[in-house]
């Protein structure tokens, strides 16, 4: 699916994370509305008229310092016209232009990007004329909204997604495209630099999407797999809350476009809340994912070391513990191509299609010996199952009241399945339907 990336950026308290919220609260709109990588940050898939994007909200800091603050801001906009393909620069209709305002529009009237200068806070007709000090900045036509009512949202997005695609991508890439992905210094290049260090040379180089890195195409023996970079994280001195939106937006994107994404993990640090939200974030993608933890040669380790990391890492992933875990090191080589191995089998398990029959015969006698349980007077008969769609998997089952079906019921369900039908690595999802 085509993926358009939108930040909202403005300073504190001008309405972007309402109008993030109003942009995803249409009943037809909201495709996906998670947390983001950063504690106060969000983002969110939308679609509006069969057009389809990633909306990321940049508020949510609040450094002590104004000048310190007045510097994140500047970073944030200088982030956004670097990576987004859309940005919206939200101010404030109410408290009309600042300086702050001012120094963001310097920056994005610089931009070979798309600027929409949104004035919220215009709450009826009566204020439209409050628009027009806001052609100062420079940087077109402002369009009046207001986020909190939703006046004139529709209208804002019918033009801020004109020039977006309708639907699917062009025609998908055949090539097994893996994301190498992770946080900073976990050794990401190290990994790639060491796949294509040795006989398995790059053979060429294709252009990433608009402003990506270029990706490296391996190969190996008559196969070329895509690894999709997501290392160039600029050496520039940043805020930390900077450089964390600044790699968030790498990486999603990255996951966008893979098939499957290689999450790499420090083996001398552990895994931490960070790496979690990577792991959620692919999951929410419903993409494959294999776990690979570097640096293996610099831990002490004895004949029980891996089982124990490997038990603490499933652990911490609790339901999602079928994600397939490898224990690597790039310096030396160490079962680096065992991933590519890894990941060539949740790709396949990531298309697999169970035949319909077989689904039925190995599933309704696992439901009847443990039928679903609910607290209503109803009960509930899950008649049917059939596999509707694969990459990602889809299963739907029919039943006479889907409402009732328990999230620990389907847990149990997603279990039973893998249990009898494997689906490594791959994120399941069942779609519960009248019968």
């Amino acid at each position: 699916m085509a993926s358009n990336i939108i930040a909202i950026v403005g300073r504190p308290n001008v309405g972007k994370s309402t109008l993030f919220n109003r942009i995803l609260g249409f009943r037809d709109a909201i495709v996906d509305d998670f947390p983001g990588v950063t504690r106060d940050r969000k983002y969110g898939k939308a679609e509006w008229a069969g057009k389809y994007f990633t909306v990321i909200d940049t508020g949510g800091y609040l450094p002590a310092s104004k000048d310190i603050f007045a510097k994140a801001i500047r970073e944030q906009a200088e982030i956004a016209i670097e990576e987004a393909d859309v940005v919206v620069f939200v101010v404030d209709a109410i408290e009309g232009i600042s300086p702050l305002d001012k120094e963001i529009a310097d920056i994005l009237r610089k931009s070979r990007r798309p600027i929409y200068l949104v004035v919220n806070k215009i709450d009826s007709a009566k204020r439209e004329i409050d628009v027009h000090e806001f052609h100062e900045l420079g940087l077109g036509e402002p369009i009046a909204i207001s986020a909190l009512a939703g006046r004139q949202i529709g209208d804002f997005l019918d033009v801020m997604t004109s020039s977006f695609d309708e639907n699917e991508s062009p025609e998908a890439e055949e090539r097994l495209q893996l994301a190498i992905i992770g946080k900073p210094n976990v050794g990401k290049s190290s990994f790639v630099n060491a796949l294509l260090g040795k006989k398995r040379q790059v053979v060429t180089e294709i252009a990433g999407t608009t402003r990506d890195p270029i990706d490296s195409i391996l190969k190996i023996q008559d196969e070329e797999i895509i690894l999709v970079d997501t290392a160039g994280l600029k050496k520039k001195k940043r805020t930390t809350e900077s450089l964390d939106f600044y790699s968030t937006v790498r990486t999603l994107k990255s996951i966008e476009r893979c098939d499957v994404a290689v999450i790499l993990f420090d083996a001398k640090q552990g895994i931490d809340v960070q790496d979690m939200h990577i792991i959620e974030s692919a999951l929410e993608r419903r993409r494959g994912i294999v776990i690979a933890v570097n640096k293996w040669d610099l831990v002490e380790k004895d004949t029980n070391t891996s089982r124990k990391y490997e038990l603490a890492i499933k652990a911490k992933l609790g339901m999602n513990d079928f994600i397939p875990i490898i224990f690597i090191s790039a310096l030396t080589n160490q079962r680096i191509h065992k991933v590519i191995d890894i990941a060539k089998t949740v790709y396949q398990e990531q298309n697999k299609r169970i035949e319909t029959n077989e689904l039925n015969d190995v599933m309704l006698p696992e439901i009847e010996h443990n039928p679903p349980k609910t607290s209503s007077p109803k009960e509930i008969r899950i008649k049917f199952l059939t596999q509707v769609r694969t990459n990602p998997p889809i299963i739907t089952l029919f039943c006479n009241e889907p409402k009732l079906v328990q999230e620990s019921y389907k847990r149990f369900l997603v279990n039973k399945l893998r249990e009898h039908f494997g689906f490594l690595g791959v994120p399941i999802t069942l779609a519960f339907k009248q019968k």
